[in-house]
């Protein structure tokens, strides 16, 4: 069980390493959607440092950010590319709005795709996400 524990602890600490050392914005959660992990690119894009939100839940970093489509419609959490990478277990990518904590609204492309201990178990998601701004009007 202690191996289990620790290969899980590996997966999702190589996964912030990686999302570390990347230029483009990263967002990394554990399988209940908890933020585990943003870069600072992302927080350029999301207007929010990470350390005011690590151990979001999805549910708060949901409504915080307010993801809609391109006719101000809310995206359901689990439409997002992070919501079906965690729930249906298979990679998404979406082009969405999201509302930035320093009040400026964003269109983004959003490419994220399940984690996995093994074959049948997901240990959260990672979003590779960046701002669209030839695209920038609504």
């Amino acid at each position: 069980m202690a191996t289990q524990a620790a290969q899980h602890h590996l997966v999702l600490i190589l996964a912030r390493d990686f999302a570390s050392r990347l230029a483009t914005p990263v967002f990394l959660v554990d399988v209940r959607g908890t933020v585990i992990y943003f870069n600072e690119a992302a927080e350029r894009v999301l207007g929010r440092r990470f350390i005011e939100g690590a151990g979001m839940e999805a549910d708060e970093w949901g409504a915080l950010f307010a993801p809609s489509d391109d006719d101000g419609n809310p995206i359901e959490l689990t439409n997002t590319p992070l919501g079906v990478a965690i729930t249906e277990r298979r990679p998404d990518h979406r082009m969405l709005w999201i509302h930035s904590t320093d009040g400026v609204e964003r269109r983004i492309e959003a490419t994220a795709f399940p984690l996995f201990a093994h074959e049948d178990e997901c240990l959260g998601a990672i979003a590779i996400f960046w701002e669209t701004p030839e695209d920038a009007e609504r």
